[in-house]
């Protein structure tokens, strides 16, 4: 049997304070996540940002939360169904001996090691790990590789593991990205000019060797091509800054502040890196980067959904899987 595990960064469990301060507590605490001397980020971490930041982020995730739970497990879970409805399809139609899906998060419940556990579990001698991050970066799919390491630590059985590093240009992700969009321009009567915002890294990952930049541009382009943009119809960009180190630049709340004076009065946004909807795409994009574009002179914005769990999302994960 084959097992896939998907992998996504996490969420608290409640929109509360506590909740928030566990879980931005386990993510920020990761090396991987924060490259800064343990001895230096710790006590600033614990001391200062935390304090500060875990209530002022539960305000925010109270804007987005849904009944069932935080956008980005719900979402998660509906992903999880349609890449396992998916997978087995196309497994069945290749002779294939079965395919078991599990989700899995970094820094919230259920862990990598849960996921795995799981698989291995329902008789998985095969397992393809993917991370939901389609453009690959040491801060998010390093982080993967590193838990799948050490949950695999103990095993004495090991399943045949096979690693996706990114899936930035692969064709069905690029189309399905692309039909997203033109199934919301048809939505909204035509197209207008398209900012596809990617999360921002420090710069320095990027001196380091980190190939995110270049995967995010890629996709970029291929996805413009896809939609047959010319250059001055889509703008790319970087959210969710933090701290005061260098990061990837254009910055997209300056971006938002800046299209009104470049004669962009109709806007869509779309987020080409987050597989689901959170946090960084509900609050921060779709609120947020509204009140900034139209505060500057904008004058129609709007949010086009993460891929979430759409069909042809689902389907372009499986191939990627089953190829594997």
């Amino acid at each position: 049997m084959l097992g896939i595990l998907t992998v996504n960064t996490g969420t608290p469990d409640a929109p509360h304070a506590a909740a928030v301060r566990r879980f931005l507590s386990s993510f920020l605490a990761d090396p991987r996540v924060v490259e800064l001397p343990r001895l230096l980020w710790l006590p600033l971490l614990y001391g200062v940002i935390l304090p500060l930041r875990a209530p002022r982020s539960a305000r925010s995730y109270r804007k987005v939360w849904m009944s069932e739970g935080s956008p980005l497990a719900v979402y998660s879970r509906q992903l999880r169904a349609a890449l396992e409805h998916a997978a087995r399809a196309g497994d069945s139609a290749g002779g294939g001996t079965g395919v078991a899906v599990e989700s899995a998060f970094l820094y919230s419940e259920p862990r990598v090691r849960v996921g795995l556990e799981r698989l291995r579990a329902a008789g998985a001698q095969r397992i393809v790990v993917l991370p939901l991050f389609p453009q690959c970066s040491g801060t998010t799919t390093g982080a993967v590789y590193h838990q799948v390491a050490a949950a695999l630590h103990s095993w004495r059985e090991l399943p045949a593991l096979r690693l996706i590093s990114d899936y930035h240009a692969d064709e069905g992700y690029v189309r399905a990205l692309a039909d997203s969009v033109r199934e919301h321009w048809q939505r909204q009567g035509g197209p207008a000019h398209l900012l596809l915002s990617f999360h921002g890294i420090p710069q320095r990952c990027i001196q380091r060797g980190d190939p995110y930049e270049r995967h995010c541009q890629v996709t970029a382009q291929r996805l413009a091509s896809e939609l047959g943009l010319e250059a001055d119809a889509w703008t790319l960009s970087f959210q969710s800054r933090f701290g005061k180190a260098r990061w990837l630049a254009p910055a997209t709340d300056r971006t938002l502040a800046q299209l009104p004076g470049r004669g962009v009065r109709a806007l869509n946004v779309l987020c080409p890196g987050f597989a689901v909807d959170c946090l960084e795409t509900l609050e921060e994009i779709a609120i947020g980067g509204r009140e900034i574009f139209l505060h500057a002179g904008g004058e129609r914005f709007e949010y086009v959904a993460a891929l979430n769990a759409r069909t042809d999302h689902a389907q372009a994960l499986a191939r990627l899987c089953l190829q594997a």
